[in-house]
């Protein structure tokens, strides 16, 4: 299964330096990773491998704003997928495997996942758990599903299921308030889960497209909440690729917000929150819109890489080092295809 999965999704274009699979890959896509930003992805999977904890965890312990060791590692696992490397595959193996067991061991019988600030739980709770659906799609291991169906349960039962907040999450793992920028993370990891085969109720994505699609503004920009008409770049970005996740890659407010994402792509407002989810949303369209995206990236990200030796890395003043490195490398490295949840 792993390795027809793999074939379907990978691009010819793809180095020996991160081999998935011994399988041929699929289609070129016309947009490709050239060699200084290769070059700049090896360097920064060394960073994010030696950044890693003995319990095989990341985390920002320079910060307390962002001592979230769960979301941190969902993120960079994302990552190393991207690039190649799964448990048992790739060079950097052995630290995806650590990471992933330091998942699965946080994980309740409730499905919720331990040390985790509850003030933003379903932050972590979402990243981590797109890692998982992501990784169980590429490996069938059972031990991940059952501890995934636990995760997906319980973003299942928190959904709100008030007023304009119906269908939408929030920070807290329970029904209530609801915002775009929590939504899209359980959005994109029930796709996940539903992609790797498993059971997600269908009127749970239907009241999730409802919510978004309630958040949009004319301009085609999005707001942070159902209601609101302040539109932004990463709410934006989130909400165009919610839609996109759940099937609906033609709606009709797609189109208006890729180019309202083109308009505001300087906004530096959760630039990098923004960006990890505009990129995928823009590849969805594909052609001349995802390859012009693409080229915007690279101006944006290559002049900003820091150096030290053979390791790079990005600063970053929204969450960490670590969260920004993981979400710039995930960016460049799409056109390898690796994370199927970023296809067409």
């Amino acid at each position: 299964m792993f390795l027809r999965k793999l074939c379907a999704f990978a691009a010819l274009c793809v180095p020996a330096l991160f081999p998935a699979s011994a399988a041929e890959p699929a289609a070129q896509d016309a947009v490709v990773v050239d060699a200084q930003t290769e070059e700049i992805l090896r360097g920064a999977m060394r960073w994010l491998a030696s950044k890693q904890n003995v319990n095989g965890s990341w985390n920002e312990s320079d910060s307390r704003r962002a001592n979230h060791p769960v979301a941190i590692t969902g993120y960079v696992l994302l990552a190393f997928m991207a690039t190649g490397n799964l448990p048992e595959e790739g060079e950097y193996a052995k630290q995806v495997k650590a990471g992933l067991d330091f998942l699965l061991d946080s994980i309740g019988v409730d499905g919720q996942y331990r040390s985790v600030d509850g003030g933003q739980y379903m932050y972590s709770h979402g990243i981590a758990t797109i890692a998982l659906g992501e990784l169980y799609g590429q490996s069938r291991n059972p031990i991940i599903r059952e501890k995934l169906q636990r995760a997906i349960r319980l973003i299942v039962t928190t959904q709100s299921d008030r007023g304009s907040n119906k269908g939408g999450w929030r920070y807290q793992p329970r029904p209530g308030d609801a915002d775009i920028s929590v939504t899209v993370l359980q959005v994109v990891a029930l796709r996940a889960a539903k992609n790797a085969g498993l059971d997600v109720p269908q009127q749970t994505i239907d009241d999730a497209v409802d919510y978004v699609r309630r958040c949009a503004n004319p301009g085609g920009g999005f707001a942070y909440q159902a209601g609101h008409r302040l539109s932004g770049f990463s709410r934006t970005a989130a909400a165009i690729y919610s839609l996109q996740v759940c099937g609906h890659y033609d709606d009709p407010l797609v189109k208006p917000a890729s180019d309202y994402l083109f308009e505001r792509h300087n906004e530096r407002r959760f630039w990098t929150y923004g960006a990890n989810y505009a990129a995928p949303a823009q590849y969805m369209i594909g052609g001349d819109t995802w390859r012009r995206w693409y080229d915007l990236m690279k101006g944006e990200l290559l002049p900003r890489v820091q150096r030290n030796g053979e390791m790079v890395s990005w600063d970053d003043r929204e969450v960490g080092n670590i969260y920004t490195t993981a979400c710039n490398t995930t960016i460049l490295a799409m056109p390898w295809h690796y994370i199927p949840l970023y296809q067409r």
